[in-house]
């Protein structure tokens, strides 16, 4: 996959994951609109990434993502890199805050998409990537909103490939674990295998060379997520810690 002269924009690009793939992929002479809500951080990017272009965006108004997409035009590929998250168990059950976390995860893919996947079925191209997660396969304890949401998009990108698959539009998810943010800073447990945001932005630019679908990572972690389904549901939780 040559990079080379495309354009690409990354929904969730302040920080994190979304900021180290979009410096990746300008890195690859890949032209970049990055949109996030932080508007003083997007001006901040679009000096620190060669020939970046912001475009602040909320995810969860549909004015705001009817107005971005009119500033951003056509593109050869979309990253919709969001992932809202705070622990919440059950018993501590914020209901505003779990519907906030999926609007931005799960809903905002669907406003977002909904302006952008019928041009490019139309045209027969386009590259769409989904950032799920491997909360999004199975279950855990104190993720109420997050994982679910994650799931819910994971299942989006299937949705998309069976419909998209024959007709020139590639369509890809990547599912990262834990990686080293302002996010993940909130968890009080162990997390294995934690990732640093530019090792996980390597992970996801060599997915996209791929033809694969889908792609979990880091192994051996994401293979106990993979293979969740085929646990006993005690046993899975006894090995989350729960």
């Amino acid at each position: 996959m040559n990079l080379n002269g495309k354009t690409y924009w990354i929904i969730g690009a302040s920080e994190g994951l979304g900021l180290a793939l979009a410096r990746l992929l300008s890195a690859e002479g890949a032209q970049v609109i990055l949109s996030a809500r932080n508007s003083e951080r997007l001006q901040e990017m679009e000096k620190e990434i060669d020939g970046a272009r912001g475009v602040a965006m909320d995810v969860t108004d549909g004015e705001s993502v009817a107005q971005a997409v009119e500033q951003v035009g056509e593109v050869d590929g979309i990253v919709y890199s969001v992932g809202l998250y705070d622990p919440m168990p059950a018993q501590d059950w914020d209901a505003e805050r779990a519907l906030s976390i999926a609007e931005a995860n799960y809903m905002g893919a669907l406003r977002v998409l909904g302006h952008i996947v019928p041009g490019m079925a139309r045209r027969k191209d386009g590259h769409i990537v989904l950032v799920g997660s491997l909360a999004g396969f199975s279950g855990l304890p104190g993720a109420i909103g997050y994982a679910s949401s994650k799931a819910a998009l994971m299942h989006l990108a299937e949705d998309m490939y069976a419909d998209l698959h024959r007709s020139g539009v590639r369509v890809q998810r990547v599912n990262p674990g834990f990686i080293r943010t302002r996010l993940t800073a909130k968890n009080e447990f162990t997390m294995p295998q934690i990732m640093e945001p530019e090792g996980a932005a390597r992970h996801v630019l060599r997915a996209m060379r791929s033809g694969r679908f889908s792609t979990s990572f880091p192994k051996p972690f994401a293979l106990l997520f993979m293979g969740s389904k085929f646990l006993p549901r005690r046993l899975f939780l006894r090995l989350m810690g729960a």
